[in-house]
């Protein structure tokens, strides 16, 4: 059996009330949600506490779920609201961190970079572009799935990934440019 089929099985059994299956899906994903979390609001706590929080949103309405390949799509759109919610409770906009300016400005060349190079990189994206490439490439998710998380057209998000590769390749070109 593929992954995916092991994942719809896990998904239906915990929605007819296996605590054993909702718990591997929670082992599965809950690392990623809290990466994806801490990368909107730039705090541990907040990302923790969105996570968990969507998690139990999660667990009451995982019955309404008709669609198990669906699952991973709504997880993630859970946890990003949930964030953004309590961004907006303590009256923060997220942003990108004074450290990803300063990892920045290292002197070796990008085409070496280090991987504290290419998240500075990332992280210097306005929020919208920085999520869509974080859950393309680093959690995998598809086009339609990430659709779904961020609420608009898979075209828009088409958009969004090409306008992040062409500021990304701008920034290094101008790192590049820059350095001696």
């Amino acid at each position: 059996m593929s992954e995916r089929t092991d994942e719809h099985i896990l998904i239906t059994k915990a929605q007819a009330g296996n605590a054993r299956a909702f718990a591997a899906l929670f082992r599965s994903y809950h690392p990623s949600l809290v990466r994806f979390a801490y990368r909107i609001c730039k705090n541990e706590q907040m990302a923790a506490d969105a996570a968990q929080d969507a998690w139990i949103t999660t667990a009451r309405t995982l019955s309404s779920l008709y669609e198990p390949g669906m699952f991973r799509a709504r997880i993630f759109k859970a946890v990003r609201w949930r964030t953004l919610d309590m961004l907006r409770k303590q009256n923060r906009r997220p942003k990108a961190t004074e450290e990803a300016d300063e990892r920045l400005a290292a002197p070796e060349k990008l085409l070496w970079a280090t991987s504290d190079q290419i998240t500075a990189l990332v992280e210097s994206l306005p929020d919208i572009e920085r999520q869509a490439v974080y859950l393309f490439y680093l959690e995998e998710l598809k086009l339609d799935e990430i659709a779904s998380v961020l609420a608009v057209p898979a075209g828009t998000i088409k958009s969004r990934l090409n306008r992040a590769r062409r500021r990304l390749k701008e920034q290094i070109e101008g790192e590049e440019n820059g350095i001696d």
